[in-house]
């Protein structure tokens, strides 16, 4: 069997998703299952997952063209090694290499949201400059410009979660202060919304319903920073299009309309941001795309 399907996978913190994509780009495949910490937890499922998609698609492990990874922490996409994947067990893993031992298929790493934003662009047949934002247990930003993936010259780009910019100055993880992941998150609403939970945001509109003050001001903040960071994008790339993923989206219409009441407010006291649109330009990706794993598949040839 000729070796052209391509399997893409996104490797998360709670769950691993993969897709098994054809000549025509089209969704041959699909599976899911939980993440498995550590190394021999991630190659191990890595490997059930490619045999899973193998079944589905009728033909031998071996018959696939490669396989792309979309997956969180410091990617040096050259070597195919993974650094500092602190959410999946991971300190420094080359993924590519040893993954590709084990099932002798080609192996790319790429970013999980540059992945995701060139899933996005593909899926949602977006022409131009696509920017994908990032509202999950981190915040991060892709980039994909004419189809092709922007990385930057140490595959950081994108990574403006760590943009210390927001003025309650509150220290964020990487050790600098203000960072914008410490507003626009879900691992800031775990920190400072006590009642948040492991998981918040589900529980955040019915706390605020509840007359929750603290979980009110957490969600005035994530629409803030999730509002700046549009902001941001646009003054830095000027991309066509704004996809916002990742889990927070999830808590849907309200959030939505008031991350666009935000940007319209800006653009109602500036001359100067006023003509560009900000709030038409935001598009949001289906709580069910693969967007990541179909990046992933695609990143492979790009």
């Amino acid at each position: 069997m000729t070796a052209t399907m391509r399997i893409g996978m996104d490797i998360g913190g709670t769950k691993v998703e993969a897709i098994a994509l054809d000549d025509d780009g089209n969704i041959a495949g699909h599976t899911r299952t939980v993440t498995v910490p550590g190394t021999d937890g991630i190659l191990n499922t890595a490997e059930g997952i490619v045999a899973e998609l193998a079944r589905q698609t009728g033909r031998a492990p071996g018959d696939f063209a490669s396989i792309g990874i979309g997956i969180p922490g410091q990617i040096d996409r050259a070597e195919g090694l993974v650094r500092h994947a602190y959410n999946i067990g991971i300190e420094s893993l080359p993924l590519a290499q040893l993954l590709s031992e084990r099932v002798g298929i080609p192996v790319t790493v790429d970013n999980d949201v540059t992945a995701a934003a060139i899933g996005a662009a593909h899926l949602m047949g977006l022409d131009g400059s696509v920017a994908y934002l990032n509202l999950g247990t981190g915040l991060a930003a892709g980039f994909v410009i004419d189809g092709h993936p922007l990385r930057g010259a140490q595959d950081v780009a994108g990574e403006i979660g760590h943009l210390a910019i927001d003025h309650l100055g509150r220290p964020c993880p990487c050790g600098q202060f203000g960072c914008l992941e410490t507003v626009a998150s879900g691992s800031a609403l775990k920190r400072f919304w006590p009642g948040a939970g492991e998981h918040p945001g589900p529980s955040l509109l019915p706390a605020i319903a509840a007359g929750d003050a603290e979980a009110q001001a957490a969600f005035d903040n994530l629409v803030r920073g999730a509002a700046n960071s549009v902001r941001l994008i646009v003054l830095t790339l000027d991309p066509t299009t704004i996809v916002i993923g990742g889990g927070l989206r999830q808590i849907g219409a309200p959030l939505f309309d008031a991350i666009a009441r935000q940007l319209d407010e800006w653009s109602a006291q500036s001359p100067f941001l006023a003509p560009l649109g900000l709030s038409a330009r935001v598009q949001y990706l289906d709580n069910d795309s693969p967007a990541a794993a179909t990046g992933a598949a695609l990143a492979a040839i790009r």
